[in-house]
């Protein structure tokens, strides 16, 4: 097919929309590394996007992520063998022997069957059926591989996945320029072994797939695109790139790539740079560049010298234009979502044969003419390019706007975010003197490509980084904001601040199983925000999660009360309907039966509403208590300093609370002895006599105050004289201390003094001896009163007897004490 060179030519004055090619370059057959035109490895650039893209979503599959580096290579390499459907028929079995798919992976055949398809048929990811001839003798295996099935039967021709027939045959030719194992047919022309043919035993299939990976994310320069944010120096920005492709570690791909440069097929340096220090390492895919024609130097040289330009056929488009036609149009690079490093990455060659545009993931998008004159200005409310915008198209049409790198090697498919442009000429004016829509700046900010610095976000955000890199500086900003809501929202429900991040990385992760995997995320922004993060509660319980407990991780209990009602609901409907109305239609019962559960779910809906609003209630009482609780204890703080600040009512210290320490202790001694004097008295004296009760509080009086005597004069033995005699207040606070613990010594004396005393009285030794004859004459003392067990119970008994009325007799007359002393106050003052 030829194109039309009236409708290729551009005019380079025009302001004309990005459009995207209309033709597309197609492989012919030949030898991997030869440099010729139909080399297998020399794919264009749709048609290498269009594979990238099936096999990442091929690997992204639920039944198929999970699994290890060779049953993943095994469905790839079934799914390239795989036929195309004819018309309606959705046939996409596969036929191969066991020992040729080990030949494929680099593994024997017992591994196969152990390693290989028994983890795939269990995970439902491939469906397999041994053929037989018509002795019984098998023939082959049929394998069908079933994400590529579900594909084809409900998401139709625009699933990544739906690959026609010549984009198989494509796949497979690249495959086995990779690391087919060979073959020798008789009567038809040899195929020669793969680049990595000979690579077998353990690691074996991991190499491989990463080598494929690597090509489908390999521009015409052979440079890998490397990814972007910070990696570490031990492993180096190649083994981080390619231990996201494979999903693995860093340390893992390092490995692998050290065994891919170890077989010739990879190639690492670093850029040069004028200070002489390391620059930035990059990864050379050796088979893509001498495809393209180009060795190590050569592309060194490109690299280095940005003013070479690659020489494109003058009637092409696209991609494939020439590069003042692509300048012109604003597209500054080979297109889409990938930047270019140099502008001599050159897909396909001038003689390259063209065809139709291969079908794509996404739906291509032609911006229309607007009179801002600049990309995204009628894309909504969603602030978001469209899909599959070129990187420049917001620059100026000479090219001389710097463009931010991204940093995803899988982010060539879909829409890039946060360019960062130069400063324009004039402010409030875009690239040749447009005017700037308003949010600019906001809609331009610059994007982060790694996770937030946050520890407990990266724990959170870890299951979508590959979205989190797809979104813009703004949209990383409000998914981080809305990602800190839902840990807080988390915290409040009873969560361990600790256990809340991964609850919502598994949340995230659970969502993703539900969509199909990142690959089937289109929008990552809204599904982010609306489908993602946002907790959904299958139940009225606040703490349900999609019938989940979030504090417990147990199914959620009030999620099964409700399933269990509702059926019980229905029988009783049912039950009902047949019994008040019985001989209806079938049709008239459902109607009936559905308007009645209609009914029943609107009453549940009321009920609903109200304990929403019964718990609103209560959380605005426990609100309430809980700041009239903060105002009582501020009112209580307040009172407090206020106290604090009053002076000593008997010294005048300042400060002291009302009292200060010195003479708290001085009064409490003086307590102490008055209750000295009371217990005195209380055996010792006549309680009817006051001038008798006044000797016994003296005599107390005076005895302990010789007791505190004594003791200072034992302290000042151990302390230094000199020392107290230099600090008045602190003697004094010394000898009130001192005084205080000797009266507290003493009023436990004279208790226990009087204790004992009053147990001597008459009343107290005729309770005993009554308590004594008691016991002695309990019935299991009675054959036997006068033993050793009757006797020993029967003392004990008159102890108690006698403590229980010394104690008696001493509670009463200290009342009798106090009603005395009161009484002789009273006549004193009167």
């Amino acid at each position: 097919m030829q194109s039309d060179p009236a409708a290729d030519s551009v005019d380079s004055s025009a302001n004309f929309p990005r459009q995207r090619a209309t033709l597309r370059s197609v492989p012919a057959f030949g030898q991997p590394g030869d440099g010729g035109p139909d080399d297998p490895l020399r794919l264009g650039r749709a048609m290498r996007l269009r594979l990238r893209d099936a096999v990442q979503a091929l690997l992204a599959d639920p039944s198929i992520a999970g699994l290890k580096d060779a049953p993943k290579l095994a469905a790839v390499v079934l799914y390239a063998k795989s036929r195309a459907p004819k018309g309606e028929k959705n046939d996409n079995q596969t036929s191969i022997w066991v020992a040729e798919l080990g030949r494929w992976l680099g593994v024997g055949e017992s591994a196969i069957h152990r390693y290989v398809l028994d983890p795939l048929r269990k995970s439902d990811a491939v469906h397999t059926k041994v053929v037989t001839d018509a002795k019984g003798h098998p023939t082959g295996l049929n394998c069908l591989v079933m994400p590529l099935w579900r594909a084809r039967k409900g998401g139709g021709a625009g699933h990544p996945l739906a690959l026609s027939k010549s984009e198989l045959a494509t796949l497979l030719r690249l495959i086995e320029a990779l690391f087919g194992p060979g073959w020798t047919p008789e009567d038809k022309e040899p195929t020669p072994p793969g680049l990595l043919a000979g690579r077998r035993g353990k690691g074996a299939a991991t190499d491989r797939l990463g080598l494929l990976l690597m090509v489908l994310n390999t521009r015409a320069s052979g440079w890998l695109q490397l990814c972007g944010g910070s990696v570490k120096a031990k492993e180096g920005r190649g083994a981080a790139t390619l231990a996201r492709l494979l999903g693995c570690s860093p340390a893992g791909a390092r490995k692998v790539l050290a065994r891919l440069t170890e077989a010739g097929v990879v190639a690492r340096q670093r850029r040069d740079t004028k200070t002489r220090m390391n620059g930035r390492g990059r990864v050379m895919l050796l088979p893509v560049a001498r495809a393209y024609g180009r060795t190590l130097a050569s592309a060194e040289a490109i690299s280095g010298s940005k003013t070479v330009l690659s020489q494109r056929p003058d009637g092409a488009v696209g991609d494939h234009a020439p590069a003042g036609a692509a300048d012109a149009l604003g597209m500054s690079g080979i297109g889409g979502a990938e930047v270019p490093e140099d502008a001599a990455d050159q897909e396909r060659p001038d003689g390259a044969e063209l065809h139709a545009d291969h079908t794509f993931v996404v739906t291509p998008v032609v911006t229309p003419q607007l009179s801002g004159g600049f990309s995204g200005e009628g894309r909504g409310a969603e602030g978001r390019r469209p899909e599959r915008a070129c990187a420049g198209e917001h620059q100026a049409a000479d090219g001389n706007s710097a463009v931010a790198r991204t940093g995803s090697p899988v982010a060539e498919g879909g829409p890039l975010r946060g360019e960062q442009p130069k400063e324009f000429p004039a402010a409030g004016a875009g690239a040749g003197g447009r005017p700037k829509a308003v949010g600019w700046d906001k809609a331009q900010r610059q994007r982060r490509v790694g996770l937030p610095a946050d520890l407990r976000l990266r724990v959170a955000l870890g299951p979508v980084a590959w979205l989190w890199e797809r979104l813009s500086g703004w949209q990383q900003d409000q998914v981080e904001a809305a990602a800190k809501a839902e840990l807080a929202q988390l915290a409040g429900l009873g969560v361990a601040p600790e256990r809340a991040p991964q609850l919502l990385a598994d949340r995230l992760t659970d969502r993703l199983d539900e969509t199909g995997g990142e690959a089937l995320v289109d929008k990552p922004f809204p599904w982010l925000t609306r489908r993602g993060l946002p907790q959904r509660q299958a139940c009225s319980h606040r703490k349900c999660d999609d019938g989940v407990r979030l504090d417990t991780g147990e199914d959620c209990e009030n999620c099964g009360n409700v399933i269990h009602t509702r059926r019980a609901w229905r029988a009783r409907i049912g039950a009902d309907i047949d019994r008040e109305l019985p001989g209806l239609s079938d049709g008239e019962r459902r109607r009936v039966f559905e308007e009645r559960l209609r009914e029943r779910a609107a009453i549940e809906a009321e009920d609903l509403v109200w304990r929403r609003e019964q718990q609103a209630r209560r959380a605005a009482a426990r609100v309430a208590a809980a700041e009239r609780a903060k105002a009582e204890r501020a009112a209580a703080a307040a009172a407090d300093a206020v106290r604090q600040a009053r002076p000593c009512e008997d010294c005048g210290q300042q400060r002291a609370a009302g009292r200060c320490e010195r003479c708290d202790h001085r009064r409490q001694a003086e307590t102490l002895i008055g209750e000295a004097g009371l217990f005195a008295a209380v055996w010792s004296a006549d309680l009817t006599d006051p001038g008798s009760v006044a000797a016994a509080a003296a005599g107390a009086r005076t005895a302990i105050g010789d007791s505190v005597a004594v003791a200072w004069q034992e302290f000042l033995e151990i302390t230094d004289v000199a020392a107290l005699e230099a600090d008045p207040e602190a003697a004094q606070d010394a000898y009130a201390f001192a005084a205080l613990q000797t009266a507290q010594q003493s009023v436990r004396e004279y208790q226990d003094t009087a204790l004992v005393m009053l147990g001597r009285t008459e009343e107290a030794e005729t309770e005993a001896r009554r308590a004594y004859k008691t016991e002695q004459g309990r019935h299991w003392f009675k054959h036997n009163p006068h033993g050793a067990d009757a006797i020993a119970a029967a003392t004990r008994a008159a102890d108690t007897a006698r403590e229980r009325v010394a104690e008696y007799l001493l509670a009463t007359r200290l009342e009798q004490l106090r009603e005395l002393a009161a009484r002789t106050t009273g006549a004193v003052i009167a």
